[in-house]
């Protein structure tokens, strides 16, 4: 069949959720047997996220193939259960950029590049690869910012063109509103939908499906009027409100008929939607039988979207372990004030990835806590080059240990850029020169191989993995001799042996610190092993502190 292809906008404005209604509606198709992919066309002039701060735009999203994305791919791959890549964010920056250089090197023939038609013809190409690859019957394409932005008119006028080019039959558009509840009135307000909605048909888009936001669901009445003023069917006006949890949406929007509304229009003939395996995921959310505190120490705990892949491992860990995860979330230039105290009663210290100085020494005091207390310990990126300076500065006794990120004023760089320290071996040119190492960016999916006898290769269970690393510091080879000697385990190196992957302490319950990301590769449905083992030892370290707190007696 055509690959067919569904729009989705918002309107009224942002942070409605495009980005879960997308995911939600994929794993309903999915669920009905088809093959679907999701790609975010993103309004800002950046090419990538990747040189933003994360007050800006939150995490910054790393694909298998090494690509910087919006946070919203997460969301896609974790839902879908796909491997997301470049092809999947598109932003304005990067269209413009592809432009200028074809006019560059005269592929318009010396025409007048214009917005239209030379910027909206690259959007579609851009649309149109993924489904011209063959790969997929249903592209979902959300597209950033509201309805009514001037940043995302070409965007809306390459979706009004591209449903012309392909066919009105294999096309849809699907608009997320917000219809809010005023209390001092006492009801619902239709009017910022309908306006929404007139702002996208002056545009010269029909919507064939609404979804409808707010903080109560909205009655049929409300719903029929809606559909009225906005020549929607009113069967396909839906209400969405607010939902105990992210992952009980696909089962909401499926109870309205979301999927077989999507797949009736397409004249698709597909099996009812099974997601048994989404309601045990929600179940596993909704009802834990045990709870754990852990601390998360970072730096941009202001914005809880810098973390946003890391947060939702930790729930999957909690749904696989039927744990309720509490998250302290502590401020690491806290602890450099005011001191460890917070980390006093927590079952398990997890530290997070970063750039910058800033807060650093709160990050290692964390982890000496850490380690001195035998709390489960969790380091990943900077979480691993902090535990490294630590346990070089007061196991190893190199007190000005330190990584060249922070000060190149240090007689021991545990941590540093590679083109700042050869390997003893030499072996630094024979790396993949595609993994940009050249001081700048390791990016992507890389084969990690974990050493035989390690908490890491039990956790696993697996001898090699594949995980994703975004960071241009590595641990420095010239050190790592002396620090084994000292009693740290490198647990886990790259393919080539050249590069320390993970480590881990050989007298501790559980302390576990990796130079990737593994948050980008848990699933609600699988979890990951890592973080599942994390939240395991959380649960032995509390029921070792009732023991202790109980003298010994079982609890």
């Amino acid at each position: 069949m055509s690959t067919k292809y569904i729009f989705v906008t918002g309107g009224v404005t942002s942070s409605l959720g495009k980005g879960i209604i997308c995911a939600s509606l994929g794993r309903l198709l999915v669920a009905q047997g088809l093959k679907v992919t999701i790609q975010k066309l993103d309004p800002y002039i950046n090419v990538d996220p990747g040189t933003m701060n994360p007050y800006e735009h939150g995490e910054v999203y790393v694909t298998d193939d090494g690509a910087e994305t919006d946070l919203d791919l997460g969301h896609y791959e974790r839902f879908l259960d796909i491997k997301t890549s470049q092809n999947n964010n598109v932003t304005t920056g990067r269209i413009y950029y592809d432009v200028i250089t074809k006019e560059r090197q005269g592929a318009y023939l010396g025409k007048t590049v214009q917005v239209i038609p030379h910027i909206t013809d690259e959007i579609q190409s851009h649309v149109l690869k993924l489904g011209q690859s063959g790969n997929y019957d249903v592209v979902i394409i959300e597209i950033g910012g509201t309805v009514g932005d001037i940043e995302s008119l070409p965007y809306i006028e390459a979706v009004r063109q591209l449903r012309y080019n392909v066919g009105r039959q294999n096309t849809l558009s699907i608009h997320l509103t917000l219809v809010p509840y005023l209390a001092a009135a006492g009801e619902l307000k239709t009017k910022p939908t309908q306006h929404s909605v007139k702002e996208l048909r002056s545009i010269g888009i029909q919507p064939d499906i609404l979804i409808c936001r707010s903080d109560v669901e909205i009655e049929s009445n409300e719903l029929r009027k809606i559909a009225l003023f906005t020549n929607v069917d009113e069967n396909a006006v839906i209400s969405l409100p607010d939902a105990d949890t992210i992952y009980r949406i696909p089962s909401m929007l499926h109870e309205q008929g979301l999927d077989e509304i999507v797949t009736a229009k397409f004249n698709l003939d597909c099996p009812p939607a099974d997601l048994s395996e989404w309601v045990q995921v929600v179940d596993g959310k909704l009802n834990p039988q045990k709870t754990v505190k852990i601390a998360m120490v970072g730096k941009y705990m202001e914005l809880l979207d810098a973390y946003k892949s890391l947060i939702e491992s930790i729930i999957h860990a909690g749904i696989h372990t039927r744990t309720k995860v509490d998250i302290d979330y502590i401020d690491s230039e806290e602890i450099e004030r005011k001191g460890t105290d917070r980390l006093a009663e927590k079952d398990a210290i997890l530290i997070p990835g970063g750039f910058g100085e800033r807060g650093v020494e709160g990050k290692i005091l964390a982890a000496q806590f850490a380690r001195e207390n035998k709390i489960p310990y969790l380091g990943i990126c900077l979480g691993m080059q902090v535990a490294v300076i630590e346990f070089a500065r007061h196991v190893a006794g190199w007190e000005d240990a330190n990584s060249t990120e922070f000060t190149m004023d240090t007689q021991h760089p545990v941590v540093g850029l590679i083109t700042e320290w050869l390997s003893p071996e030499g072996k630094i040119e024979t790396r993949d020169t595609n993994s940009d190492l050249g001081g700048t960016m390791r990016l992507g999916g890389q084969v990690c191989h974990l050493e035989e006898g390690t908490k890491a290769r039990e956790t696993y269970a697996a001898e090699n993995i594949v995980e994703r690393h975004r960071h241009r510091y590595e641990v420095n080879n010239q050190f790592i001799g002396e620090l084994e000697k000292a009693g740290l385990i490198v647990s886990g190196r790259s393919a080539d042996k050249a590069l320390v992957e993970m480590v881990e302490l050989p007298d501790h319950p559980w302390f576990v610190a990796c130079q990737f990301h593994p948050e980008f590769t848990s699933t609600p449905r699988d979890g990951h092993p890592l973080f599942t083992g994390f939240i395991n030892a959380a649960l032995d370290q509390k029921a070792l502190r009732k023991q202790n707190a109980t003298g010994g007696a079982a609890v």
